[in-house]
């Protein structure tokens, strides 16, 4: 019996057109009324999803969001923070100087704001701060505060751009840190122990759920963790073919209620 299902966002909640349909909604209504608990498990900052916790009225007593690819696990009743795995001074500027090794822009994020070191800012850097309802501000990178708590910090450009560059990223850079490709244009660099498995994992001992009672939908890499991790690990229809060759079941694509009808299937009629 599936007792908590985690929900990714971006490409899996929302459709093309970054809505809830009709059919997602009232499942995950159906859901929560039968006692099982629904998490948003986005690489989003907090801003980000405070509309979708309230369309899906997410706020409640008991209820969780994790945020920011799993660094960050909040009670979006009390605002108390379960986890929050961050990266420091130090690890920002060396990630920034591995920004401009291999050409790429990169910005970071904190719990309220979103900032770039670029002052010829990416495109996707606004991109970013535009879709998430994040305030982005251009900090020189000799001027980031020595106190500087990141959530993540990220490598935005064109995908011909991005995946050339990726290729050059040293194996030790990789091993200081959890990357995490989110989309074609986004390359998230996370606390090494922060992923969105490991905090579905950490929510769910919490709550005295089993592994075998979760399970996870996505469609992007950065997905793949919590797919790992899940009991039932679900794959959009539109998810990319990694995610889909770990899946133990391939729903509908997000313009076609995919959500749904994993939950239907598993939630609601398992």
């Amino acid at each position: 019996m599936i007792k908590l299902v985690a929900i990714d966002i971006d490409g899996t909640l929302l459709s093309d057109n970054h809505e809830i349909t009709p059919e997602v909604h009232t499942a995950i209504h159906k859901a929560k009324a039968k006692g099982v608990k629904v998490v948003l498990c986005t690489g989003r900052p907090l801003t980000g999803v405070q509309q979708y916790l309230t369309d899906l009225e997410l706020k409640r007593e008991g209820d969780y969001v994790i945020t920011f690819n799993g660094a960050m696990v909040q009670d979006t009743f009390t605002k108390e923070v379960m986890s929050h795995l961050t990266l420091d001074y130090d690890s920002v500027v060396d990630i920034y100087n591995m920004s401009r090794e291999i050409g790429l822009h990169m910005h970071y994020s904190d719990v309220d704001n979103l900032y770039t070191p670029n002052r010829d800012i990416g495109k996707y850097t606004v991109y970013e701060s535009y879709m998430t309802n994040t305030p982005l501000f251009y900090v020189p990178v000799e001027e980031i505060p020595k106190d500087v708590m990141a959530s993540k910090v990220m490598f935005i450009d064109e995908t011909e751009v991005l995946e050339p560059a990726i290729a050059k990223i040293p194996t030790a850079f990789g091993e200081k840190y959890n990357l995490v490709r989110s989309s074609p244009y986004f390359l998230e660099v996370l606390n090494p122990e922060a992923s969105k498995g490991s905090a579905v994992e950490r929510l769910a001992k919490k709550l005295g759920i089993q592994q075998s009672e979760v399970m996870c939908i996505g469609d992007q890499e950065n997905d793949s963790t919590m797919i790992e991790y899940a009991g039932v690990g679900v794959a959009m229809d539109n998810a990319i073919d990694k995610i889909k060759d770990m899946a133990d079941f391939i729903t509908l694509s997000n313009n076609e209620s995919g959500v749904a009808h994993a939950i239907n299937k598993y939630v609601l009629e398992g």
